[in-house]
């Protein structure tokens, strides 16, 4: 009888840590998409800023491109009419302002370089983002594909687990698997750990010397006073045959 409780306390363990990575995995795996989908979100607005820069950017290229042909256009024209000028105060000031426009347009074109620059760069930004982008739309589309299956191939073996688990706790008396329940939900795994040599392999400290000899008398389950561990002798484990998959429906 004593070594069925410790069997099952022990199948119950492996059932929980199994319940506990499935669930995980049933909370995770809708959290992946929602993170993609934030992803595309993000990638969709700073397509859309690098868009409206753009946008702007052509706008001011197609500005000093119109300034530079019209002031092309007035110093032409100031050329042609320079050799009509009557007086010398009349050709210096006609000269100033061909200076003027002329300096005028080679900063346009300075600025005109400039922007064709940044077109430049943005137009490499977009290559990257879409780039970037391509590895995140594959994966959320294997995975938008493959959710609803791993969803329902994991709540399926949660159901079989949770069996296992009603049949393993019948095995349980009460009072230790309340004890189990306890101490499960207020220390991490595991609950049920083997003792050898005297040391328990939970906290892996030694344990008084007569809760070692009560241990290996297999009579009651006992608890480490360390760490309030469930604990039984590790000797125990050779003719205990722990198997989940012995146990399907």
């Amino acid at each position: 009888m004593y070594e069925k409780q410790i069997e099952q306390l022990i199948i119950l363990q492996q059932v929980d840590d199994e319940i506990l990575v499935l669930r995980d995995e049933v909370e995770k795996a809708p959290l992946e998409l929602s993170d993609l989908e934030g992803k595309m979100s993000a990638h969709n607005e700073r397509q859309a800023q690098i868009e409206e820069r753009v946008e702007l950017l052509k706008d001011q290229q197609k500005k000093l491109a119109n300034e530079i042909e019209e002031d092309a256009g007035k110093i032409k024209k100031s050329k042609n009419k320079l050799m009509l000028v009557g007086n010398t105060k009349e050709y210096h000031a006609m000269m100033r302002e061909m200076d003027s426009l002329e300096k005028l347009n080679r900063m346009r074109e300075d600025e005109q370089s400039a922007v064709q620059e940044e077109l430049a760069r943005q137009g490499e930004a977009t290559e990257n983002l879409n780039s970037d982008m391509g590895d995140v739309k594959e994966q959320y589309n294997t995975l938008k594909a493959t959710l609803d299956a791993r969803l329902e191939e994991a709540e399926k073996k949660l159901g079989t687990l949770d069996r296992k688990r009603k049949k393993a706790c019948k095995a349980v008396p009460p009072p230790i698997l309340g004890r189990y329940e306890f101490i499960r939900s207020r220390m991490e795994n595991p609950v049920i750990v083997p003792v050898a040599g005297g040391v328990c392999k939970g906290c892996n400290i030694m344990i008084p010397p007569q809760t070692y000899n009560d241990l290996q008398k297999g009579k009651q389950i006992l608890s480490c006073p360390n760490c309030q561990r469930l604990i039984y002798w590790q000797e125990l484990e050779t003719p205990i045959s722990v198997s989940l998959a012995d146990d399907e429906d």
